[in-house]
C-alpha cells in the first residue's frame, strides 16, 4: 500500500481510528486487540498508520482461547501479520476459558480480562477493539430477543473506558476490503475462524437472521438497528441521570441497611422507580449479575401493588420489605 494511494476502504478506516485517539497525547501507548481476522487486522493496519503519524506507541496483543486445535500456531500467525502491518511489539497471551454463561460469554470475559491486565501492564491509555457496524446491529437483536431494556439495548459505545471501538460506524464489507487492501500487497491473508460458520453458537445465528433481515428489509435494516441502539443510549442515558438525582433525594442509609418512602418512589414514573429499586438492591448486596427483571419486580411490587406481602429473599441473601410505608433493603 505504500507505492500507491490507499484505497477507499483504508481510507475509511484510518480515518475512524484517528478519530477514535484525536484526545491522545503524542507518547501514548495504545493497544490493539486482534484475533487474526479480517476485522481486527484492518484496525490493527489503521492504528499503525495512525500511530506512526501522531506519535503514538502502538502495540497488539493477540489472545489465545485455546478453544480449537492449533490455536497457538493462528496467534502466532496473527501477531506476526501485525508486524508486517507495522506493529512491531505485538504478544500473544493464552488464558483459560471458564464455562459461566456459556462459551461465547466465558471466552469474552477471558478475553476482555487479558487485554484489560495487559494495557495495565503497559500503561496503555486506551484499548482499541474492532467491532464493526454488523456487529452492533447483532448485539441489538441479541438482547432484543432476551428481553432487554433500554440500557441493553444501546448495545455497545465507541467509547468507555478503557475500551475504544473506531470501526463501530463502517460496515463490515467496508472494513473487510479494507483487511484485503493492506493485505494481499504482503502476500498475507486474514483468519477465517471456523466458529463463526458454527450454528451451535448464537451470533453465528443471529448473523444469518440479520442477513435474513436485510433481504425483507432492505439494506437500510442493519442502519436502523444502530441507530435505535444509539437513540436508547441517549434515553437511558436520561433515566439513570435522573433516577441517579432521585435515589439521591429518597434513600436513607441507616444501621439496619436501606429505605425509601413509598409514596415518594410511587411519585416517580416506573422507569425511573425502577432503576431506584434496583440501584437499592445492588447496594445493598445483591451480585449484579444474580439480579433479574424478575426480582427487580418483586421489590417494585412492594412499592406499588402493595397488598400485604412478606419479606423478599433477593441473591446475595439481601431481604427487601415492606415496614411503614417504607421500602427496606436488608442484609443478613
Amino acid at each position: 500500500m505504500s507505492s500507491k494511494a490507499a484505497s477507499g476502504p483504508v481510507v475509511a478506516v484510518r480515518t475512524a481510528v484517528g478519530r477514535a485517539v484525536e484526545d491522545l497525547p503524542g507518547g501514548s501507548v495504545l493497544l490493539v486487540a486482534c484475533s487474526g481476522g479480517p476485522d481486527s487486522l484492518a484496525l490493527a493496519g489503521g492504528a499503525a498508520w495512525v500511530g506512526a503519524r501522531r506519535g503514538l506507541d502502538v502495540r497488539a496483543l493477540v489472545v489465545d482461547h485455546g478453544l480449537q486445535d492449533g490455536s497457538d500456531v493462528v496467534a502466532t500467525e496473527a501477531a506476526a501479520t501485525c508486524r508486517a502491518l507495522g506493529i512491531r511489539q505485538t504478544d500473544v497471551v493464552g488464558v483459560l476459558v471458564g464455562t459461566g454463561g456459556g462459551p461465547e460469554a466465558a471466552a469474552r470475559a477471558a478475553r476482555y480480562a487479558a487485554l484489560e491486565q495487559a494495557a495495565l501492564d503497559i500503561g496503555a491509555a486506551a484499548v482499541l477493539l474492532g467491532h464493526t457496524r454488523e456487529d452492533q446491529a447483532e448485539t441489538v437483536l441479541l438482547r432484543l430477543a432476551r428481553g432487554s431494556g433500554a440500557r441493553s439495548l444501546s448495545a455497545m459505545r465507541s467509547r468507555a473506558g478503557l475500551w475504544r471501538r473506531p470501526l463501530l460506524g463502517l460496515p463490515r464489507a467496508d472494513v473487510h476490503a479494507a483487511a484485503a487492501d493492506l493485505l494481499v500487497p504482503l502476500g498475507l491473508a486474514p483468519w477465517a475462524d471456523p466458529h463463526n460458520d458454527d450454528p451451535g453458537f448464537a451470533r453465528v445465528r443471529v448473523r444469518a437472521l440479520l442477513d435474513d433481515l436485510r433481504a425483507a428489509a432492505g439494506p437500510g435494516a442493519v442502519l436502523g438497528l444502530t441507530r435505535s441502539a444509539d437513540l436508547l443510549r441517549d434515553d437511558a442515558d436520561a433515566l439513570d441521570g435522573w433516577a441517579a438525582e432521585a435515589a439521591e433525594a429518597t434513600v436513607v442509609a441507616d444501621d439496619l441497611g436501606l429505605s425509601a418512602d413509598c409514596a415518594e418512589l410511587l411519585a416517580l414514573p416506573r422507569a425511573v422507580r425502577t432503576r431506584v429499586v434496583r440501584d437499592m438492591c445492588v447496594r445493598q448486596g445483591c451480585p449484579t449479575d444474580a439480579l433479574t427483571f424478575e426480582h427487580v419486580g418483586r421489590v417494585d411490587a412492594l412499592v406499588g401493588d402493595w397488598r400485604g406481602q412478606g419479606e423478599i429473599r433477593l441473591p446475595g441473601g439481601v431481604v427487601a420489605l415492606r415496614s411503614y410505608g417504607r421500602l427496606c433493603l436488608r442484609s443478613p
